[in-house]
């Protein structure tokens, strides 16, 4: 049952987190700045409250669905231009073969060994979604940490504009000033990492590849110029092309997680070569 992803340590601290960030975001922070009764407070509250809604729904998008698994019937496509060269023929099925579970993997497919199986167009095994980053839900992802980054830089600035703002002059200021330092080394320390991690997904889906297609083409790129050649991802296909193919043709549902028509089956994909 999909609901027993939900039964992980690192999703309950997600959960956690949230809510309390919520909480002291709106309850504490903004209602000191500028008070939830006034338009100002319920602009930035509705507005947070927005942010955190569809941050939450992403999140549950990315843990409930399945990233893409390898269909049973699946058998990968081998050239025979001379019908005797069976053994060539034999050393190209064993090749796209996964030595861990022994089925035929599709093009950018990688086995997870925590998910002891086979992931489609694999980026990364996140332990925060208790689930694989892969084909079916990286773009819910990418929404994910979008609206994280989102959420998180607005609470610091609310919470730096409150203690700009705020007269400390009353008893028992010292314990308060703890308090307002942790959460914003915490905020800002978090709006570093998911803007950075934002940028490098931003900079992936712009190039059409994966984490492990990156780490893959840093090698092939060497081996290349080891050998005088130069080395080009053969999925990226021009930067506009890649993200409508990895968010969609829309630009206004590129946000939206469940936005996925445009998502193919996974055991191909186009090539520069095809574009060239």
């Amino acid at each position: 049952m999909e609901l027993k992803k939900f039964l992980s340590i690192h999703i309950l601290c997600v959960l956690i987190f949230v809510g309390f960030l919520y909480y002291f975001t709106i309850f504490i922070f903004l209602d000191d700045l500028l008070s939830l009764q006034s338009s100002a407070g319920k602009f930035h509250s509705f507005f947070f409250t927005f942010m955190a809604s569809v941050c939450v729904f992403s999140f549950f998008v990315c843990v409930l669905k399945d990233p893409g698994g390898v269909p049973f019937s699946y058998l990968p496509d081998v050239e025979d231009h001379e019908a005797s060269d069976q053994e060539s023929k034999r050393s190209g099925l064993l090749k796209k073969k996964c030595d861990k579970c022994s089925e035929y993997k599709p093009p950018r497919t990688h086995h997870c060994r925590i998910c002891r199986r086979c992931i489609l167009r694999m980026d990364h095994h996140c332990a925060w979604i208790n689930n694989c980053v892969g084909h079916r839900n990286y773009k819910a992802f990418v929404a994910l940490i979008f609206y994280a980054t989102i959420a998180i830089i607005y609470s610091s600035v609310i919470l730096v504009s409150d203690a700009i703002h705020k007269d400390w002059n009353f008893d028992g200021v010292m314990h308060l000033k703890l308090f307002y330092i942790a959460t914003g080394v915490v905020l800002i320390g978090l709006s570093l990492t998911l803007g950075t991690l934002l940028g490098w997904h931003i900079y992936l889906t712009m190039r059409n590849m994966t984490t492990i297609e990156y780490y893959e083409g840093k090698r092939a790129a060497w081996l290349a110029s080891k050998s005088g050649m130069n080395y080009h991802h053969p999925y990226d296909v021009g930067a506009y092309k890649n993200i409508s193919l990895v968010l969609g043709p829309n630009m206004l549902k590129w946000l939206y997680p469940t936005a996925v028509s445009h998502i193919k089956d996974g055991l191909s994909f186009p090539t520069s070569r095809e574009y060239s």
